[in-house]
């Protein structure tokens, strides 16, 4: 098992612990290059160089995701001028930051300490000028710890949907549809609140594709979704709402604010950092150690089992016709799996694709995989993922566990906690989805 560092590290920056003495060399580089993803992708270097000219007027720091705390700490470090706000960050999450005011809050799904967290979020951006400025710092993970049920819905049923949505395998676009649409501070309301204010959205991207409108239910940006998209996905996955949401999405009572909306006309909104940026700074480590690698893609989705699968049948092609890649390599992905959930155990989209690559490669010799989320968390899991080898299977059935049963009963935690191979880090303070890492070698190495 890899624990989380013993000795303090600088605030906001996110690091990795090597695996326990005694592990594959492989398994050495795959950690390497997943703490080369992490650090391409931490706030505290990929923000400062994206920051705006200070306005005229006050500048109002807010902020929600995983990332929050670093994306602040960054600004507190960078920034020329006075500033104040509040960030909004998972419960266990903080940094020490001087200016800018902290909130804890739940994920995956919203409680109090979340509706908590987008009142005060509101309240920050409340009464601004045209010559003030809302710096907003929007990362992965913000549409659960800021939640204020808006459109005839309440906290409790926003719970409950969430929760439907998540068991049954939405994908985050879906998900953030029918969220922003029972909210009253997602899908650009939070910005309207805002104005006349200019703002300026600084994004850490967790959905495939990057579209920063899907990023914590982009409270700062308008929404090109409607009320049918949203009522749409709870059909699709069988989700009854109340009476009293079905008839606020039907007659368009909770219609979000749209991209022709004036009040976002002086509105800049970048992308600071992206499942890309992770897989390229893995891939120039992997260059620096010796190994040839590939990205194989940046946004890859559908069932955990599914992708497993896929790379597996990947893996078998190179190492059996040296294609599209000549042994030995490193294969990369990135994106964001889907896990249908239909058993009781623990675990998270990363250690279920774990898990399902080691079933499916069979005790293949000569491959090593590591996955695991870049956020350090994984579904109900206590890991950020889990790594895989050759002996995988075998150590499980020393152990007494079974990957089929396991992955029948969603409990691919237990299973690598069993034999040893989770990937323990604590917090990241950063979130650009998650990490896929496969070392092929002849099979005779």
């Amino acid at each position: 098992m890899v624990n989380p560092p013993e000795a303090p590290r600088e605030a906001g920056r996110v690091a990795v612990c090597a695996p326990v003495p005694g592990s594959p060399a492989q398994v050495e580089v795959l950690f390497r290059l997943y703490a080369a993803a992490l650090a391409a992708a931490d706030p505290l270097c990929v923000l400062p160089p994206q920051l705006p000219p200070p306005p005229r007027g006050r500048t109002i720091v807010i902020g929600v995701g995983k990332a929050a705390a670093a994306m602040a700490l960054a600004v507190e470090r960078a920034w020329p001028a006075p500033l104040a706000g509040v960030v909004v960050v998972p419960a266990g999450a903080t940094l020490p930051l001087r200016t800018i005011r902290q909130i804890e809050a739940s994920h995956p799904l919203p409680d109090q300490r979340s509706v908590a967290g987008a009142q005060a979020l509101l309240e920050a951006v409340s009464g601004l000028g045209p010559d003030d400025m809302v710096l907003a710092l929007i990362s992965g993970g913000g549409s659960a710890l800021c939640a204020l049920p808006g459109g005839g819905t309440t906290l409790a049923e926003k719970q409950t949907i969430t929760r439907a949505l998540l068991r049954r395998g939405a994908n985050i676009r879906e998900l953030n549809c029918v969220r922003k649409h029972l909210s009253a501070i997602k899908g650009g309301r939070l910005a309207v609140r805002a104005w006349p204010a200019r703002v300026v959205s600084l994004v850490i991207s967790d959905v495939p594709g990057d579209d920063p409108g899907y990023v914590a239910s982009a409270p700062t940006l308008p929404d090109s979704a409607s009320c049918a998209d949203a009522l749409a996905v709870l059909q699709r996955y069988g989700v009854t709402p109340s009476a009293a949401l079905a008839d606020a999405l039907t007659t368009g009572v909770c219609e979000t604010p749209k991209p022709d909306d004036a009040r976002f006309a002086h509105h800049d909104v970048k992308v600071i950092a992206s499942a890309q940026t992770a897989l390229d700074a893995a891939a120039a480590a992997a260059a620096r150690l010796g190994w040839r690698a590939h990205v194989l893609a940046n946004a890859l989705e559908g069932e955990a089992r599914d992708l497993a699968t896929n790379h597996a049948a990947i893996v078998r092609q190179v190492l059996q016709h040296g294609q599209p890649f000549r042994v030995p390599c490193i294969l990369l992905s990135g994106g964001e799996a889907t896990v249908t959930v239909a058993g009781n155990g623990r675990g998270g989209r990363n250690t279920e694709f774990a898990l399902a690559l080691a079933q499916s490669l069979d005790g293949c010799a000569g491959v090593h995989a590591l996955s695991a989320g870049t956020d350090g968390l994984d579904g109900s899991s206590a890991a950020a993922g889990a790594w895989i080898g050759p002996q995988t299977l075998a150590l499980g059935a020393a152990a007494g566990v079974d990957a089929a049963s396991a992955l029948r009963e969603n409990d691919s935690f237990s299973y690598f906690e069993a034999i040893g191979t989770t990937v323990v880090t604590g917090p990241t303070f950063t979130n650009v989805n998650d990490f896929r890492a496969l070392l092929i070698e002849p099979s005779g190495t």
